[in-house]
């Protein structure tokens, strides 16, 4: 057990230890010129700070201590120096690589090779050097703000979503979806209060919810489950399960236990006032007039996540409603199973991708990594008259801020 237990600490400190030596160096050539006071007095605070985090990482794991939201903004601000030293790591590779192949040159050639500089006489090391640090400035600065102001950035992005066959009762209903809420990562609770008011002052007729309200266990909510109480609507607050609601990322001691787990998530839906949609439908019935929300269980057309939603059983019931508004989380089951599939589901509501907390998105232009894993990734799709809105997602995971893509409330009018 002792072992396991230091077979991490020792792999992380053999890996980190590597890749501090090689930034030090890169940090020695820029220090070249300093007195060797400054040097000493800049040895002493990158080996220190490297030391320290160290000791913290042990600790953490080997203590296994409940993390605070100091941890986790700690434990951010760790991660944004590491990914700067890989980025300092990559441009001294880059250096290396032209020096080794300049000296094979000059080996072969029997010939000394003057030193290549830039325009201004900065020598290439010390440029890259340079640029590495810039960088790796611009991304903490960014990363910073993304993790303080980014994080409980709500916008309110409004839709209007045209329903073919839309039952005169319902024309300007009101909707409101969130997503991704993933109690386990937040760390300012008054910011969270914040964007639970800003979902109630739109009045919604309706409010969705579209999965992943933990990351990991049940207990992640349960400090919550008076703060998400307060999201009502006079149509039903209706919700359905993500990814992360199963309790697949975690090693549990007993399947009992894991499935304790479940039940108590479940449990935590009724206790916030929300109807969760097991694989389920309702029927909205005003002033005679009838839709159907249905709202199914995960399910992916990625390996790596699970498929638990059963469509067909959630449909069944439902065939001679004209319109249907499906929640289900992951949006890749719109293209597989509903696109083309059940015309009469006229709208879908999906999260899951957070537009993974980074990229740009403007009026004008949308980017994120997240394009190169799904299709439909953020915002609204629509084809042959079915509609499939991604929503951002209301809270993040990992990286507990936001860098370009922030939380969303979606409201939309249906006509």
């Amino acid at each position: 057990m002792l072992k396991s237990k230091l077979f991490g600490p020792i792999t992380f400190f053999l890996i980190f230890i590597g890749i501090d030596l090689y930034v030090w160096q890169g940090i020695k050539f820029l220090m070249r010129n300093a007195s060797p006071s400054k040097i000493k007095k800049a040895k002493y605070i990158y080996w220190g700070y490297s030391i320290l985090m160290y000791a913290v990482f042990v600790c953490l794991r080997l203590i296994h201590l409940q993390p605070s939201p100091f941890m986790k903004v700690f434990g951010a601000l760790v991660l944004i120096i590491f990914i700067v030293k890989l980025i300092w790591v990559i441009f001294l590779l880059i250096d290396d690589l032209i020096r080794l192949f300049r000296w094979a040159i000059q080996y072969a050639t029997k010939k000394e090779i003057i030193q290549n500089t830039t325009n201004d006489g900065i020598s290439r090391l010390k440029f890259l050097n340079y640029m590495a640090l810039g960088i790796g400035s611009l991304f903490i600065s960014s990363a910073v703000w993304g993790i303080f102001k980014g994080a409980h950035n709500y916008i309110i992005r409004r839709r209007t979503l045209k329903i073919d066959g839309l039952p005169e009762a319902f024309k300007g209903l009101k909707i409101v979806q969130i997503s991704d809420i993933h109690t386990g990562s937040f760390w300012d609770k008054d910011a969270v209060i914040r964007g639970v008011r800003l979902i109630m002052n739109e009045k919604a007729d309706l409010i969705f919810f579209t999965g992943d309200l933990v990351n990991d266990t049940s207990k992640e909510a349960e400090a919550w489950i008076e703060v998400f109480k307060e999201i009502k609507a006079p149509l039903g607050v209706y919700s359905t399960l993500g990814n992360h609601d199963y309790g697949d990322y975690v090693q549990w001691e007993s399947p009992e236990a894991k499935e304790q787990n479940f039940l108590d998530i479940l449990q935590h839906h009724k206790s916030m006032g929300w109807n969760l949609l097991m694989d389920e439908h309702r029927i909205i019935e005003k002033e005679g007039d009838r839709i159907a929300i249905l709202g199914i269980q995960n399910w992916s057309n990625l390996g790596k996540f699970p498929k638990y939603g059963n469509l067909e059983k959630a449909y069944t019931g439902t065939e001679d409603i004209p319109v249907k508004l499906l929640l289900s989380h992951d949006p890749t089951h719109w293209r597989q199973q509903v696109l083309n599939f059940k015309p009469d589901i006229k709208a879908s509501f999906a999260g899951h991708t957070h537009g993974l907390q980074f990229g740009v998105d403007t009026a004008f232009y949308r980017w994120s990594p997240a394009k190169f894993i799904y299709n439909e990734w953020m915002d609204l799709y629509t084809e042959n008259n079915q509609h499939l809105y991604v929503n951002r997602g209301f809270g993040y995971l990992g990286y507990p801020g936001r860098m370009g893509i922030y939380p969303e409330i979606s409201v939309f009018t249906l006509v």
